[in-house]
């Protein structure tokens, strides 16, 4: 059977579907404006003439009213702009939806990197034992973070599933429907949602989505790659952020995280409940049908009160769904067992607990708390803390608190919220493993870790507050500036050396979990500079814990896009070598990652098939993907100079000014889509430390220009062509498939640039000269990977991504030009001698709503 090209199949079921079905959209009138649908395309024709004759945003949004609405006065030329919001918006879902309905047939679910792929070229070359002793051992953490980087509300999410159905069955008057109810649903949220209602809102993708591709997985590799229906390794499984992360969200309560761990309990008896109620369906046997229907009414119970008096632990439960199973072979012929078979391993893959609660919190907050809490101690005197401790070296300290044993702490004699609510939420991890079971919460990240010192702080609070005999929680340093990387190996040192915490890894199997934060590393350091930064660690982090028999797990933080640490990860993780420790693939996943990578049952198991797959193809590649010392030499180079020219670029005057003033900044705060604030401070000036990354990223994002994604990367590779030895970098590309998904990676951040939208900066007196190094760096850099890669256009090697990217790019290109206007008259009215505040507030508006539609149209950035 012949497949067609990709580009063809995207053409085909995306492309062509688009156009077909935004025409019909075009016509529907959503609001008092019934000639939107008509004035849109006028619009977008006019942008696309526009910055092809070299005009600025303001004169293109203004010749088209001349042009076509010259008759509105200027009320009736704002609302027709907040109106092409509103339908550009839609288009987006619109997009997605066709996107996602198509996502089987663009691509190939039998194809490389699927597990049908992996077990047929196992099974021809005879290496079907190994992959079965490989899958024994690895494993794949997918960890929802709340971060907010995609803005639907989960009305609209919702929208999006049926959207795609209908469209999957091209059932028109279903989809007219559809796109009526689109038009008249809100896709603004006039307030911040809690912790709470991010976690409820993930946990829509648990039930609806990983519920059930984790069971299919799994029960394909049991079933086709082993066989033998036995329970095999868990080799997926999914960690859970909301209601956990209190890193710098003040909103993140004890009694936050408690009540999102009683939900994810609550949440996953109630699938196996329905698993059970379709079950009984078919075991209407003699001696099956009323233990299920008993074990189903238990948990129907269950799942609504958690303290109900008859229900059974998480154990008993597989114990009889067991028993059930052997009745069924032994007496009726093994009917439907594969169907128990699914019930079993879906038990064994979420327990009681459905996702792991991971905890985090800034060192610096450790810090603040605990030295409140030694300072009551010693106050107090019943402690065996000296009472110099504070005057002591950190050696010392490190020494005392790795020996804390004999003192405990009354956690109701702090009057301080945060040092109270730091060590309740301590108390609220010991209660959530007794509740949900240990892996319902068992692990504490600490981010900004720096030290040694930071993680036995944590360690010594944790043994005082809940877990003095046994701590059955990992402690999980995250390193995030190229500085804290640099240092990671020897923090680790001195934590394997010391005997306690070396005793703790041993309980917990020798393993310790390190967090390599990317979007942080990347803001800090550049692109190259922070992608070779965390390699180096990790290969260092790996020979050190290997010195001492500890496996290290490695954690990325990675966000959706390249300069995020995003892109092709799956590329990213087959291309490590074997000097990094692979037994582990962990990854956050967060904003528009989910629903495009994982939204629906088709992306979730290809996605999570290839993050499989890549973890065996580096140990298949792994000497291959090693390093010779000469390409190592020029990746160090490379990275280095990049790291220079990002840190001077940072340093220049006009590069907080220009953040603040030029770009949209200041307006993710006013967007209402995350719990989290949108900078680490209170403080009114803003500071470059403060910055969070996804406001970070996301407003060279807009601005599309994209500078996290490829700056530095041109004048690096330029120093190699200016000296005459570009050969080298061509000689490291063709060599290291890091280096190459890195540059792939950065090509994307290129694609989705587009500078004819700021040109008109050029001119500006005061940060006209900022706008060309940006410029001038995104046109070596595009320059220079051409040339490397041989290519006459950026993503050439991926034809149907650069489509997926035109067709969005488009999209919004309108709705760039208006925020772009908008931007430029909010700095018109103030500079005004008398400002008109009614007006400034119009037009902040216009910012703000049109930050949406081009964030949710970046989503296939991942």
């Amino acid at each position: 059977m012949s497949v067609e090209p990709k580009l063809t199949r995207f053409n085909q079921t995306v492309l062509s579907k688009y156009q077909i079905y935004n025409s019909i959209f075009m016509t529907l009138p959503f609001d008092s404006i019934t000639k939107t649908g008509v004035l849109l395309p006028l619009f977008h024709e006019t942008c696309e003439k526009g910055f092809k004759n070299g005009d600025d945003p303001t004169t293109i949004v203004e010749s088209f009213f001349e042009k076509y609405q010259g008759r509105r006065n200027k009320e009736s030329q704002i609302n027709l702009l907040f109106r092409f919001i509103q339908y550009i918006e839609r288009q987006v879902v619109l997009f997605d939806a066709i996107e996602d309905a198509a996502y089987p047939v663009v691509n190939n679910m039998d194809g490389v990197g699927t597990l049908r792929n992996l077990k047929g070229t196992a099974r021809s070359e005879g290496n079907l034992e190994e992959l079965k002793s490989f899958l024994e051992e690895f494993k794949v953490r997918i960890v929802l973070t709340a971060h907010p980087t995609q803005f639907y509300p989960g009305s609209v999410l919702g929208i999006i599933t049926d959207l795609t159905k209908a469209i999957e069955e091209d059932n028109l008057s279903e989809i007219q429907n559809l796109f009526g109810q689109l038009g008249k649903t809100p896709f603004f949220k006039h307030k911040k949602p809690t912790p709470y209602d991010e976690a409820k809102s993930l946990i829509w993708y648990l039930e609806n989505v990983f519920y059930k591709t984790f069971g299919e997985i799994y029960n394909y590799i049991q079933t086709n790659i082993y066989a033998d229906g036995k329970k095999h390794n868990d080799i997926i499984n999914i960690g859970f952020w909301p209601g956990g992360d209190r890193d710098g969200n003040p909103f993140v309560k004890p009694e936050t995280t408690l009540k999102v761990a009683k939900k994810l309990k609550r949440s996953v008896l109630k699938k196996y409940y329905q698993d059970l109620k379709d079950l009984r369906r078919k075991l209407t046997f003699r001696g099956v049908e009323e233990r299920v229907i008993k074990l189903e009414t238990i948990l129907y119970k269950y799942s609504i009160d958690l303290n109900y008096k008859k229900a059974i632990t998480e154990k008993e439960l597989i114990l009889e769904l067991l028993s059930i199973r052997n009745l069924v072979v032994k007496e009726h012929q093994s009917l439907y067992v594969n169907e128990l078979n699914h019930i079993i391993n879906r038990v064994h893959l979420f327990g009681y607990r459905f996702a792991t609660l991971d905890i985090r919190q800034d060192s610096r907050i450790h810090h603040a708390v605990f030295t409140t809490v030694i300072d009551h101690l010693i106050k107090t005197g019943n402690s065996s803390f000296p009472e110099n401790y504070h005057d002591l070296s950190e050696k010392e300290q490190i020494k005392i608190l790795s020996e804390v044993s004999d003192t405990s702490v009354d956690i109701n004699v702090f009057e301080d919220e945060m040092v109270s609510n730091t060590l309740k939420t301590i108390q609220v991890i010991k209660e959530i493993q007794e509740l949900n079971g240990e892996r319902g919460a068992n692990r504490y990240i600490i981010s900004n870790n720096q030290t040694a010192l930071n993680v036995m702080q944590l360690f010594a609070m944790l043994k005082l507050v809940a877990f003095k005999d046994n701590l059955t929680v990992d402690v999980v340093p995250l390193f995030e500036t190229i500085t804290d990387l640099e240092n990671a190996p020897d923090v680790m040192e001195q934590l394997y050396t010391n005997p306690a915490y070396r005793a703790h890894l041993k309980n917990r199997g020798n393993k310790q979990p390190i967090m390599l934060g990317f979007s942080d590393g990347t803001k800090d350091g550049g692109y190259l500079m922070a992608n070779w930064g965390i390699y180096k660690a990790k290969e260092l982090l790996t020979e050190m814990s290997r010195k001492y028999d500890i496996t290290a797990i490695f954690f990325d933080g990675r966000g959706g896009p390249p300069a995020r640490g995003g892109g092709k990860t799956h590329n990213f993780y087959s291309s490590l070598g074997p000097t990094i420790e692979d037994k582990e693939v962990q990854l956050t996943i967060q904003g528009q990652t989910v629903s495009s990578n994982f939204g629906t049952l088709d992306s979730s198991q290809y996605n999570l098939e290839q993050l499989i797959s890549s973890g065996i193809k580096n140990r298949i590649d792994g000497e291959k993907n090693k390093m010779s010392d000469e390409d190592r030499a020029v990746m160090n180079d490379l990275a280095e100079t990049s790291y220079q020219t990002y840190k001077d670029f940072k340093s220049h005057a006009m590069f907080i000014p220009y953040l603040e003033r030029m770009s949209t900044l200041k307006y993710y705060a006013k967007t209402n889509i995350g719990s989290r604030p949108s900078k680490r401070s209170n403080s009114n000036e803003l500071v470059f430390s403060d910055l969070r990354a996804i406001p970070f990223v996301g407003s060279w994002s807009q601005l599309k220009q994209n500078v996290p994604g490829f700056f530095g990367v041109g004048t690096a590779m330029k120093k190699y062509e200016d000296n005459n030895e570009f050969d080298k970098v061509e000689q490291l590309y063709n060599n290291s498939k890091f280096f190459k998904t890195l540059l792939e990676n950065s090509m994307m951040s290129l694609s989705k640039s587009f500078f004819d939208l700021t040109k008109y900066m050029a001119k500006d007196e005061e940060f006209g000269e900022f706008w060309n190094i940006i410029y001038e760096e995104y046109l070596t850099t595009k320059r220079l990977l051409l040339k490397l890669t041989g290519y006459k256009e950026l993503m050439e090697n991926e034809p149907a991504g650069k489509a997926s990217i035109e067709v969005r790019e488009s999209i919004v290109l309108p709705l760039l030009t208006i925020q772009q206007y908008a931007l430029k008259k909010i700095q018109e009215l103030q500079k005004a001698d008398v400002k008109d505040e009614e007006q400034i507030k119009i037009f902040e508006k216009i910012v703000t709503r049109s930050l949406f539609g081009n964030i949710n149209a970046s989503r296939n950035s991942a």
